[in-house]
């Protein structure tokens, strides 16, 4: 199969990929072509600004949550062959696992998506140095995929002089640069970038970043490169659940989106669907009452930026306690596990109620709790097939007087491991944040709970 793809990469964070990125979307998109993204990594941010700001399709890919043949077929799930894909790659290039292994990488990826690579060097303050940096990577780069490079933060005087110099010694397509924009600033936080709703004048700004970036990097040539990636072939036989079960009477499960409540991986929700499940949304800030529903979702996000306005959402608050109570099937992620508990406890020290569920307390510690890539096995088997592990990560800041005990957490680069999560058969509860598709019996297992819990509550009524 023929996709046009290419990847933006760089040498290390900070070098103005993401910038870049939506620049290039929104660049190809005011000029008619359909186009798709994907952000490499566990990552929430980067494709919400894809696709809440500029309107593009975004979702993950990750070569640590799936195979290579896995991340493939996912791949092509996202993107047909009339579509322009655009990746975007993580931290450095060659950052996987534990920052030293492959796995995990933008450049595991590009390789097992046979993706070429755009190289993006933040050349502010550099000279010919340029030239050495690159040359390093092109030297440790086994596949051949770095196919261009583009200089950010750089004059077009001192441009001019650099690429012919950079093309004639390093033979490299040196496709264009991107001046130095004090006005375009994507603000970040703890947790990565701002929300895209948090940043003024978002849109104008990424307009202003594409209208610079048509003047000052060759769109022609990109898109040659990504005519020319190679053909991709992919088995039928994938591990990603393919079929698509119909339920005469599908369960709903409620997935909490707004400001507090943000981060989810679509290949997440679209395998619930594919177990059967019916996809509904509701504003754990804004709404009163639940949606009618069978099971509820309270993916991460920021409820402690939010912490008031949950906390006065008293209705809410006591109608998701009610319904678990019941024994609606739940899984709470990071920022879902804390509005679960009796209260949050901020950094100011202001004490917040949340939704009671779990007894216990969580508090801003002032650092990074965790971090990084775990798997996950439970101790008694509930979401998942004994002995089996469902792949995530973690990130965050805030702790719990309760972890919780039901799941060992093992780090993949050194077999640390320690306790977390709180579940049983219906309830899943926790700090990581989990990739379904890394074990689909978890979603499955969700799924038809919450289909038992529709059926049981239909045979009271």
């Amino acid at each position: 199969m023929k996709f046009n793809r290419i990847m933006i990469a760089a040498p290390k964070s900070g070098s103005g990929k993401t910038t870049i990125t939506c620049a290039l979307l929104e660049a190809l998109r005011e000029e008619g072509k359909k186009v798709v993204s994907y952000k490499c990594g566990p990552d929430y941010i980067d494709p919400m600004f894809h696709q809440t700001v500029i309107g593009v399709p975004s979702k993950n890919l990750d070569t640590f949550f799936t195979d290579a043949e896995q991340t493939r077929q996912l791949f092509v799930k996202g993107c047909s062959e009339d579509d322009m894909a655009v990746l975007e790659g993580v931290m450095g290039l060659y950052d996987g696992l534990g920052g030293i292994r492959e796995e995990g990488s933008s450049y595991h990826l590009a390789k097992v998506t046979k993706t070429p690579i755009i190289l993006v060097v933040d050349a502010k303050g550099m000279g010919r140095s340029v030239a050495a940096l690159i040359a390093g990577f092109l030297a440790y780069e086994t596949e051949h995929l770095i196919k261009g490079v583009l200089l950010n933060r750089m004059s077009k005087g001192y441009y001019d002089i650099l690429k012919p110099l950079l093309e004639q010694e390093l033979n490299i397509k040196v496709l264009g640069y991107f001046p130095n924009q004090k006005q375009i600033h994507l603000e970040s936080r703890h947790l990565g970038l701002k929300m895209p709703s948090e940043i003024a004048d978002i849109q104008r700004q990424l307009q202003e970043a594409a209208e610079e970036l048509k003047k000052t990097v060759s769109l022609s040539e990109i898109l040659e490169l990504a005519k020319n990636a190679e053909e991709l072939s992919v088995s039928a036989n994938s591990d990603v659940v393919q079929k698509h079960i119909e339920m005469q009477n599908a369960p709903v499960i409620a997935v909490a989106r707004d400001e507090a409540f943000c981060f989810y991986y679509e290949d997440n929700l679209r395998m619930l669907e594919q177990y059967g499940a019916k996809i509904v949304s509701f504003s754990p800030l804004h709404d009163k009452a639940l949606p009618e529903c069978d099971g509820l979702l309270l993916g991460g996000g920021y409820p402690e930026l939010c912490a008031r306005q949950l906390s006065e959402n008293t209705a809410m608050r006591t109608v998701v306690h009610q319904a678990i109570a019941a024994g609606m099937p739940t899984v709470a992620e990071c920022g879902g596990f804390l509005y679960l508990h009796d209260a949050i406890l901020n950094r100011e020290q202001h004490q917040y109620e949340m939704a009671g569920v779990l007894h216990g307390m969580c508090q801003d510690t002032g650092k990074l709790v965790r971090f990084g890539y775990i798997e996950l096995e439970e101790k008694e088997s509930h979401f998942l097939p004994a002995g089996e592990k469902i792949r995530g990560h973690e990130f965050h800041y805030y702790d719990s007087t309760d972890n919780g005990e039901s799941c060992i957490a093992i780090k993949p680069t050194t077999g640390r491991n320690y306790p977390c999560v709180i579940c049983n058969e219906r309830f899943w509860a926790g700090f990581p944040h989990l990739y379904y598709p890394s074990n689909p019996a978890f979603a499955e297992h969700f799924v038809q709970q919450a289909a038992h819990y529709r059926k049981n509550r239909g045979d009271k009524q």
